[in-house]
């Protein structure tokens, strides 16, 4: 949103600063010297800064709204780049993997044939009852066993859907407005650590941002008090004055 960065002249000190569009409020020493100078009355003022108090409030929910999904955002892309990971670890290992890579709580551990077959026929309830399921036994000539997964994903709110994971060289990511693209699992990496790094940032600097306009709140907060004051001291002289200047002459 932008905010308009005229004021009343005479406020003293230089020109307004800003940060990122964001006009800086100032402290007024002197209320009387400000509103002189600036050609206002005392309505004209508490106008003004009234209407700069509320384009701060409208930019500080504004902020706040892109800080929230800045702070969805950033979770979102450390799971996908540790399911990346999974995968990539588990790639060729040779090894059953325990866990489900879309959630995160994979486990790995190595068993033997026998071991496999035994913890199967003793276990298997409670391997289903924790979303861990072995798909499929592939027999080697070593003496471990490789088993794919079975993985239940949201394809939208409410909806799931189940995939096999296998070995797989690529991963498709959702780039927004319902696109899609394959990446091989280094570029999906690549991308997805530039685009923490670059949430992360800008989440920095939206923090500031909300730090350096709420000290704008307050100061201008400050100032329609002092203003206020002001007018009602002076409103209140101007009635004591009339009365004192008729009892002198009585």
């Amino acid at each position: 949103a932008q905010m308009s960065s005229s004021s009343p002249s005479g406020s003293g000190g230089d020109d307004l600063s800003e940060r990122r569009g964001i006009p800086a409020a100032k402290f007024i020493q002197d209320v009387e010297t400000y509103l002189s100078q600036s050609g206002f009355d005392s309505n004209s003022a508490l106008a003004f800064h009234q209407e700069r108090l509320q384009q701060y409030k409208v930019v500080e929910m504004k902020l706040l709204a892109q800080q929230r999904d800045l702070q969805a955002k950033i979770p979102d892309i450390e799971k996908c780049l540790e399911v990346v990971a999974t995968l990539e670890a588990r790639k060729g290992t040779g090894e059953v993997e325990l866990g489900c890579a879309l959630i995160l709580t994979a486990c790995f551990k190595t068993f033997s044939l026998k071991d496999l077959i035994s913890m199967l026929a003793c276990e298997i309830e409670h391997v289903v009852s924790q979303n861990i399921v072995l798909a499929s036994l592939e027999e080697s000539t070593e003496t471990s066993l490789r088993v794919s997964l079975l993985a239940d994903f949201e394809v939208s709110e409410g909806i799931y859907s189940r995939a096999c994971i296998e070995d797989t060289d690529s991963v498709c990511l959702w780039l927004g407005a319902n696109v899609m693209l394959e990446y091989s699992c280094e570029e999906a990496t690549a991308l997805l650590k530039n685009n923490l790094e670059n949430a992360k940032a800008s989440l920095e600097v939206l923090v500031a941002d909300l730090q350096f306009l709420r000290d704008q709140v307050t100061v201008t907060q400050v100032t329609i008090a002092r203003i206020y004051n002001f007018d009602v001291h002076q409103r209140r002289v101007n009635q004591v004055t009339p009365t004192a200047i008729a009892a002198a002459d009585a």
